[in-house]
């Protein structure tokens, strides 16, 4: 899961979370409201009829005290303002058929589901009544009770719920997408982490990275783009290291070479001046034909010797490409094929190849003879294509052998040989990439290598 929605997600179970809180306190809050209610409209109507009371004790002296309060004009329009909705008063001790007076329930809010009611109820319980004397020197004079209408008090509990809700849903909203939108904008720097690290994958370790305003992302971004340099470092250390040990061995190779020119070589042609004397001494002086036919067959042999000394001799000393150019060289070593193997080579020359620099040159000539050679080895072609073009508009040198021998393009491309290593290395040092893939027939493998490498 992305982190962006992870971290949404968590934020909103967050919203959710606190909403439920809030509609919970709220519940909570108006229904303990209506205790409050209960207790403020018994307290109001309760010191409305101690002024009552003592107008009547100074107005009707002479009337007992028990029949002073309630006066028959305390139930009125004044008196109802007193007391809050939803809640009950009545005098105490109460007259004959007296009810009590009750608030106006009427608009206090809708009716809640029966669920509630249930919840409210039994979480809470029962509203308690409030007993308030209407004098606190005079306790004869009697005492107001106030009890709150349990269906008003639910009722005034739901539509607080109702009307807060609506509020705390909608801030909800905001503040989620708000939230959300803050959280893709501060973690979109990642993507372009993501991007340069992929990038990196591929080989190109000197990636921009975007500059992130976090602090942790700008670590990240730092970390990565410090390790990209010394993954760049370490290629171009490792590329010149692999330079340099090629020309080690092609200095070892022409070492060898003229060794193996000047020690073999010389022998091999003494040891058919030797022959050849044997030869010519044996046919004159006997008629024996057994030595001569002996010098003979020394002689077949060291000529087969030399011949195989010179072809190894071609193969060990500087390549062409450094003497007569990638063309001309690509020319020979095609020439070269086809005379020494039955199955044809097809040469292809496209772009401009005269100017391309030594180093390149060697390593594409490199690349293709090695490449011919496993094709006539580890393959029953018929015919081998070698095409080297030069691509004018990425300034790059493509190498293309192609077959018509079969073989799985998977498994070799995973070959640890001796000879697809030395190809890796080579395209490695001069920068490029290295593709083997299934032809119509058989294998494609193909290098590109920067002129400018």
């Amino acid at each position: 899961m992305r982190l962006v929605l992870l971290l949404i997600a968590r934020l909103l179970a967050i919203v959710l979370l606190c909403l439920t809180a809030a509609t919970v306190w709220t519940a909570v809050d108006a229904y303990r409201s209506v205790d409050r209610a209960t207790a403020t409209s018994s307290a109001r109507v309760a010191q409305a009829l101690e002024a009552l009371y003592w107008r009547e004790l100074l107005l009707h002296s002479n009337r007992t005290r028990e029949h002073l309060v309630p006066a028959p004009d305390w139930r009125t329009i004044e008196t109802m303002t007193l007391i809050s909705p939803g809640i009950c008063v009545q005098f105490e001790p109460k007259a004959g058929f007296e009810t009590p007076l009750c608030g106006q329930n009427k608009g206090i809010g809708k009716l809640p589901p029966h669920w509630f009611a249930v919840v409210v109820e039994s979480l809470l319980g029962q509203h308690a009544a409030v007993a308030q004397p209407i004098s606190a020197r005079m306790t004869s004079a009697g005492t107001v009770s106030a009890v709150a209408d349990p269906d008003a008090a639910i009722q005034l509990a739901w539509q607080r719920i109702l009307d807060n809700t609506d509020v705390a849903l909608a801030m909800a909203v905001a503040i989620a997408l708000l939230a959300s939108l803050a959280i893709a904008h501060t973690l979109a720097p990642a993507r372009g982490i993501v991007a340069a690290l992929q990038s990196m994958a591929d080989g190109n370790y000197r990636t921009a990275l975007p500059r992130p305003r976090s602090m942790e992302l700008k670590m990240i971004a730092q970390a990565v783009t410090d390790l990209g340099d010394r993954l760049a470092q370490a290629t171009e250390q490792r590329a010149i290291l692999t330079q340099r040990l090629f020309d080690i061995r092609d200095e070892e190779r022409r070492a060898l070479a003229r060794e193996l020119h000047d020690e073999f070589g010389q022998n091999l042609t003494a040891i058919l001046a030797f022959a050849d004397t044997i030869d010519t001494a044996a046919s004159r002086e006997t008629a024996d034909s057994s030595v001569a036919q002996d010098a003979r067959m020394i002689s077949q042999t060291t000529l087969h010797l030399m011949a195989c000394l010179r072809g190894t001799l071609s193969h060990l000393r500087r390549p062409l490409a450094e003497e007569l150019g990638l063309k001309a060289s690509l020319i020979s070593l095609a020439e070269s094929w086809q005379h020494a193997a039955r199955p044809t080579v097809k040469l292809d020359l496209k772009g401009d190849l005269g100017d391309v620099p030594g180093v390149v040159a060697v390593t594409a000539y490199r690349i293709a003879q090695e490449c011919l050679t496993n094709a006539f080895r580890h393959s029953a072609a018929r015919e081998i294509s070698l095409r080297v073009e030069r691509r004018a508009d990425s300034d790059t040198l493509l190498i293309c052998v192609e077959d018509d021998g079969g073989g799985d393009a998977e498994s070799i491309a995973q070959s640890k040989g001796f000879g697809l290593t030395g190809i890796r290395e080579r395209i490695n040092a001069a920068g490029g990439s290295l593709s083997i893939v299934s032809a119509t027939r058989g294998l494609s493998v193909a290098a590109t290598l920067p002129i400018a490498a």
